[in-house]
């Protein structure tokens, strides 16, 4: 199989696997135990969260363990002012733009942020929100996980902390492909997801600057300084902070690899007739690359893609299955046709040029079919 759907998830890395396997076999105390057991698993969860720190430049006590980033994107969400609005893009995860409804069915306040045609937050939408709202949270994300476009979170963020306005930002599909600095960000909440990273499901984190309110979503034993209630996932925990240190200590080699299948992969695109690459003059991760066909329909392409050993996906894998077009191409003004047409391509550290020859070629093959 030719794997190129890794915006998804991504395989475990066998080295995030062997830091693992003792915590799912012999080391398996409670991480709140007092005893040996539970101290050893204690120690871990601090080894992880300082591996977790070091990825995105923040102290170890900035770390909140989480299930993953729908939970670390609720979580954020409920730093929210009770008597004040919210802010979100247009194109952000379901796990944001889903609590922020219901947020707002709940009586808050909500602006959803336009987005010019390349998929940015038009400035204006977000300088008419700050004049005539003045909400007491914005949620940007870094970048896309369907077009792979990367936000100017910074510049955002400094015009929102101007206005004592706290920004959280999504950097789910950024972190372990570009550079993610809390601090040079200047956010104050900040998503990430384990399994996007080589390292397993079931962990994240929300990173928080330190004086930013919190309401826990879950409530029990304390854990988590009192924001995240439950027994530790001591071996996810352990694989997400491996994970991490990987990421930050390979960052460099695995971008340039990504960027250099990525300008292999779009130069075949470009040779087939009428194929379009969105976002394609915008910043974009190095290893994103979403494309529609006209009079393409995207999930039949990818059903034969699938039949030809190949997993790529039509948009998000957290809100596929409907026959609407992606919501995100939507908000950019792209056209219903050519939008549900849309297949995107998110490569691999373990993907090769060759796989990359083989995919243009079937692809070729089967739009010819088409036509």
């Amino acid at each position: 199989m030719i794997y190129l759907d890794h915006n998804a998830t991504t395989p475990v890395d066998s080295r995030v696997l062997e830091a693992m396997l003792p915590y799912l076999k012999n080391f398996y105390g409670n991480a709140s135990g007092l005893y040996k057991l539970g101290r050893l698993s204690r120690t871990t969860v601090d080894t992880a969260r300082q591996q977790v720190a070091g990825l995105v430049g923040v102290s170890a006590d900035q770390v909140i363990f989480t299930s993953g980033g729908t939970e670390a994107n609720n979580l954020a969400l409920t730093s929210l002012d009770p008597a004040a609005g919210l802010a979100v893009s247009a194109i952000e995860h379901p796990s944001i733009l889903e609590p922020a409804e219901r947020l707002h069915r709940q009586g808050h306040p909500l602006t959803i942020l336009g987005v010019d045609p390349d998929g940015l937050v038009r400035q204006n939408s977000l300088d008419e929100v700050i004049r005539s709202r003045k909400p007491a949270l914005v949620s940007i994300m870094l970048a896309n996980n369907e077009t792979g476009v990367i936000q100017d979170v910074a510049r955002h963020a400094e015009r929102l902390r101007a206005q004592n306005i706290v920004l959280h930002t999504d950097a789910v599909q950024a972190a372990g492909k570009i550079p993610v600095d809390f601090k040079a960000l200047g956010v104050q909440l900040l998503s990430l997801s384990s399994h996007k990273l080589y390292g397993p499901k079931g962990a994240g984190a929300l990173i928080f600057e330190k004086g930013v309110k919190l309401s826990p979503l879950l409530l029990g034993g304390g854990q988590e300084q009192n924001y995240r209630s439950g027994t530790e996932n001591v071996a996810a925990i352990v694989g997400f902070g491996k994970a991490a240190e990987l990421a930050k200590a390979e960052l460099a080699q695995r971008s340039e690899q990504l960027a250099g299948l990525k300008t292999r992969l779009e130069t075949g695109l470009r040779s087939i007739p009428g194929l379009h690459i969105f976002s394609q003059n915008a910043p974009r991760l190095p290893n994103t690359v979403q494309f529609g066909l006209p009079n393409v329909d995207g999930e039949m392409l990818l059903m034969k893609l699938d039949r030809q050993g190949i997993a790529v996906s039509s948009g998000s894998a957290c809100a596929s299955g409907g026959k609407e077009p992606s919501y995100v191409l939507t908000a950019m003004g792209v056209d219903p046709v050519l939008a549900r047409s849309a297949i995107r391509i998110s490569l691999g550290i373990s993907n090769t040029p060759e796989q990359i020859t083989r995919f243009i070629e079937i692809l070729q093959t089967l739009v010819n079919q088409e036509g």
